[in-house]
């Protein structure tokens, strides 16, 4: 009751929270389309984004509540989860060559519409998910709370100052080194090599120079990032050597293509490495994040019935006493959901030109989408938005259509367009979903009121669903989408799979069982450790993110999360919400956004005919290593104020 009069008496969903918010949701949008593509996954943006919000209400507008910022960042995180949701699976349409170039109201539409079901099909699970579920902790939705709540500590904002400052020092860094290497080109993007160790045997080694990547791994902490770099050992220093020989005795079709690739090719180790790895290692990542996907279903199933218990019960009495409901009338929500729904139809029908199997298609995707936004919401609920495996969600939906659709007996480009509708979709749905599930967390701390940030969603949603296609394709002119620079591995991975399905192309399916008997493995590490109460669990997700990621992206993220276990080993005890203000952070929030938006903002310059530089002078590893390493101490030394306060 107390929240209620709260909430009546206190600014909320103000003319200026409203622009903030639709601001940032373009801005992080952006950034995180960026990162995405470059990393394989985003990282959250609520708490850069609430401490941006206190900020700028402080400081410029001259006022400002709690629960104005709370909105702003409710907004501004839909930009990221949008962002996550299209950047994984909206790229394999060109990839497979059905698209030359990004169609912008395809993209938008796909957009808007899954990012809606997202946010729809997650209102009803609010109780049961949020209210009912005590268990849940709501690391990052508890942290952004108290990242809210420290910044109206102090009439002035002080909190907020402090926490912006990090946040911008943070972004210089990010952004220097960004321009050093991709405009400026006096710093090298990575260092690798190989040596061959008999035949067509080679081993590995490498690593980004992105500043991004350490805040990364200073994000998801040393537990996560341990688990990554162990994902990509296994693949690159065991997997890759042992080709052809040993992976011969467990996948014999895998090996044997693995081989044949290896022994035509002539670019060297270096290549041969790169080669064995896209056409055959990393789908064993592919077999392992399936297994993920299948654990986390089945793990929500309680949390599933009871939604749909919700759904039948509440939902029925609360249709003629709308006043008493926090969330979106239940006629707003089925109406949304029907237009969001008759877009993707619509959709579909664009796509394959058959309505047969773009109906087909939207049952799939709709049923898909209610079980996928469950896993969704829970897992954030339990490890956070950072850590969400939707990747594995996602190529569990991509499996599981495509199998259906090859039942049905259809085939071609129909088949791999419709397979990939359905996944972008489903990706758009869960990634939305987990991140209104944290961000109403985050409100039932502060007293929001729920159907204004739902709506505040839906509108987020919509804006930063436009700037999707147009950074998209900037991104695709200046780097290349599916580059060294641009990897974009889950996009390339879901269109090897629909090529598997319908276009002919042969799947190395040994190494996909081999990656499925692996996750079955690592569940089961991880089940004994519970059972003995360990501290330390193993989660199939990250070593299933390490197998598909190129390794030298796992190099950085152990090493920013080498730095967050150091900062804790030095005697800094927090609980989850003392953890979102940590200087470490909110400087490395700050990291990611500065390095992401000059990368857009130089990949915007390189599409006006502005050249870049190329880092190919004979000195360039050398200083590409040196400044990695003050990069690293830098990144270390912005913890220190935590550190000292905790003398």
């Amino acid at each position: 009751m107390a929240q209620v009069e709260q909430r009546e008496q206190t600014a909320e969903l103000s003319v200026r929270a409203i622009g903030l918010g639709l601001g940032l949701a373009m801005v992080l949008g952006a950034a995180n389309v960026y990162l995405g593509l470059k990393v394989g996954m985003t990282v959250s943006a609520s708490i850069p984004a609430a401490v941006v919000a206190m900020l700028l209400l402080r400081r410029v507008f001259r006022g400002g509540t709690v629960l104005e910022a709370n909105q702003v960042q409710t907004a501004a995180s839909a930009g990221e989860s949008l962002a996550a949701g299209i950047l994984f699976t909206v790229p394999a349409l060109l990839l497979i060559g059905v698209w030359t170039e990004f169609e912008f109201w395809p993209t938008t539409l796909i957009a808007i519409s899954g990012g809606w079901i997202g946010v729809l099909f997650m209102i009803p699970m609010r109780r049961v998910f949020i209210e009912d579920s005590p268990e849940l902790p709501y690391p990052e939705g508890v942290a952004c709370s108290s990242v809210l709540q420290a910044g109206v500590t102090d009439g002035q904002g002080g909190g907020a100052d402090d926490g912006g400052a990090r946040v911008l020092r943070g972004g210089l860094l990010g952004a220097v080194v960004k321009l050093g290497v991709s405009f400026f080109g006096v710093l090298k993007g990575s260092l690798e090599g190989a040596a061959a160790i008999g035949g067509s045997r080679v081993i590995f080694l490498g690593a980004d120079m992105s500043p991004a990547l350490l805040a990364v791994g200073y994000i998801v902490r040393l537990e996560v990032a341990v688990q990554l770099f162990l994902g990509g050992a296994l693949g690159w220093w065991i997997l890759i050597p042992l080709a052809p020989d040993g992976v011969a005795l467990l996948a014999p079709e895998s090996a044997a293509l693995a081989e044949a690739l290896a022994d035509s090719f002539e670019g060297g180790a270096t290549e041969r490495a790169w080669t064995l790895w896209s056409k055959g290692v990393r789908y064993v990542g592919v077999g392992a994040m399936a297994v993920g996907g299948v654990s986390a279903l089945f793990r929500i199933r309680k949390g599933l019935v009871r939604a749909v218990a919700e759904l039948r019960s509440e939902w029925g009495g609360q249709i003629d006493r709308e006043g008493d409901n926090p969330d979106l009338p239940p006629r707003q929500v089925i109406g949304f959901a029907s237009v969001a729904a008759i877009l993707v139809f619509g959709l579909y029908v664009h796509f394959t030109q058959d309505v047969a199997i773009a109906a087909l298609s939207a049952v799939i995707m709709l049923v898909a989408c209610f079980f996928f936004v469950g896993v969704a919401s829970y897992i954030v609920g339990l490890v956070g938005n950072s850590n969400s495996p939707v990747s594995g969600m996602t190529i569990t939906a991509v499996l599981m259509t495509g199998g259906l659709l090859w039942l049905f007996g259809y085939d071609g480009v129909q088949g791999m367009v419709a397979t990939l509708g359905v996944a972008a979709i489903v990706c758009c749905a869960a990634c939305t979903a987990g991140d209104v599930c944290n961000d109403l967390k985050t409100g039932s701390i502060v007293g929001a009121t729920p159907h204004k940030q739902q709506r505040m969603q839906l509108a987020g949603v919509v804006v930063a669903a436009v700037v999707m296609a147009p950074v998209l394709q900037l991104l695709h002119d200046a780097y290349g989408i599916g580059s060294r620079e641009l990897a974009a591995p889950q996009a390339s991975l879901f269109a090897s799979l629909a090529r598997g399905f319908f276009g002919g192309e042969a799947l190395p399916w040994g190494l996909v069982g081999l990656g499925a008997a692996i996750g079955i493995a690592v569940l089961l590490l991880d089940a004994a450790l519970a059972s003995r109460d360990s501290d330390f669990r193993m989660h199939l997700m990250p070593v299933a993110v390490g197998l598909y990621l190129p390794f030298g992206l796992a190099i950085p993220i152990l090493i920013g999360g080498l730095i967050e276990w150091f900062t804790r080993k030095r005697g800094v005890t927090e609980t989850d919400a003392d953890r979102g203000a940590s200087p470490g952070v909110l400087f490395a929030s700050g990291v990611v956004a500065g390095e992401a938006l000059v990368g857009v903002g130089v990949a915007a310059l390189i599409g006006f005919g502005v050249s870049a530089g190329s880092a190919d002078y004979q000195a360039a590893d050398l200083l590409s290593l040196a400044s990695a390493l003050i990069v690293v101490a830098l990144f270390a030394l912005a913890c220190r104020p935590r550190l000292e306060n905790a003398d």
